[in-house]
């Protein structure tokens, strides 16, 4: 997929995903060793757009499985389509002839399967895709195991279809919000990422790359924002996500900086639980928060003053 870390990077930039080097240096082997990227962290933390971003920096696209409890191996490889099968018979009829064994040959191929997003990565002709496995710790250990053949020699066996290979290798991400432990089968064949939230300097940076229009003060006192209310240990965190919807939010409002007047109007946009909702209505909640933000933005902006000047304070 790229020929270089530097490709990788300019590439990534290009798209607007901001990573630092160590993470650069594993993405770059992973995608030319072939070796499927098990990223673990907590929810919004940016997992899941990391492969978004690797799709859009190859000009690929993303085959994506959506785990959830109970998921079973049809939805994640497909099945045969038995409506197609039977249209086949009754419009064909008279020309299949030859022995049922061979009609029945002929009804279990590719072109009578339903392909799911794993059999569609590994049968990817046009470009190598990237193969989304997106919260893997909901599944149980079934559903993991089935997952070893295709992350280990790029093939997958179906019944009554047989084993179809990769024509492409594709680029595998794995994600974990870490409800449950994976096992180390799946662990040993992956590179492994731990991602965290970002410090507060990562966070200017994402979302003035990301942002439109956004001020270099009002990135500041978001991502302050985002590292106070991280710091509250919130029952729900704000997300990198969410804290980008904010700044689009306070673009669209013309407001230069956050105020704690602003706390009714900006409360749907940060508190996504009743318990996070009523902490913050408290008056000391939201103003304190206020005040953290500010009091980051500026330690933010005087070590950035003093970093371009060269100054040793």
């Amino acid at each position: 997929m790229f020929s270089s870390a530097q490709e990788l990077a300019q590439r990534l930039r290009s798209v607007k995903y901001v990573v630092d080097p160590v993470t650069l240096q594993v993405l770059f082997l992973a995608s030319r060793m072939h070796k499927p990227l098990l990223i673990e962290g907590p929810p919004g933390c940016g997992k899941t757009e990391l492969a978004y971003a690797l799709a859009a920096a190859s000009q690929t696209v993303v085959e994506r499985v959506q785990c959830y409890p109970g998921i079973t191996e049809e939805k994640i490889i497909g099945r045969f389509d038995e409506a197609l099968q039977r249209l086949f018979l009754q419009t064909q009829r008279r020309q299949l002839g030859g022995e049922w064994s061979e009609i029945r040959d002929r009804l279990h191929t590719l072109d009578f399967f339903a392909q799911g997003p794993l059999l569609r990565a590994l049968q990817c002709s046009a470009r190598a895709c990237v193969l989304l496995v997106d919260e893997l710790d909901k599944v149980d250990y079934g559903i993991e195991a089935f997952l070893l053949e295709a992350l280990s020699v790029w093939r997958v066996t179906v019944p009554k279809l047989g084993t179809v290979s990769a024509i492409q290798k594709p680029l595998v991400v794995l994600t974990s919000n870490e409800e449950r432990r994976l096992g180390d089968p799946l662990r040993r064949r992956c590179f492994y990422l731990r991602f965290e939230y970002p410090s507060i300097e990562q966070e200017r940076e994402i979302l003035t790359v990301q942002s439109h229009g956004n001020s270099v003060q009002r990135t500041a006192q978001l991502a302050g924002l985002a590292r106070a209310l991280r710091g509250w240990n919130m029952e729900k965190a704000p997300s990198i996500a969410e804290m980008l919807d904010l700044a689009q939010a306070l673009e669209l409002l013309d407001t230069e900086e956050i105020s704690h007047e602003q706390r009714d109007l900006l409360l749907p946009l940060l508190a996504k639980t009743d318990t996070d909702r009523k902490r913050l209505l408290l008056r000391s909640g939201f103003e304190g928060l206020v005040a953290d933000s500010k009091r980051y933005r500026d330690e933010l902006q005087t070590t950035q003053a003093v970093a371009n000047d060269g100054i040793v304070p």
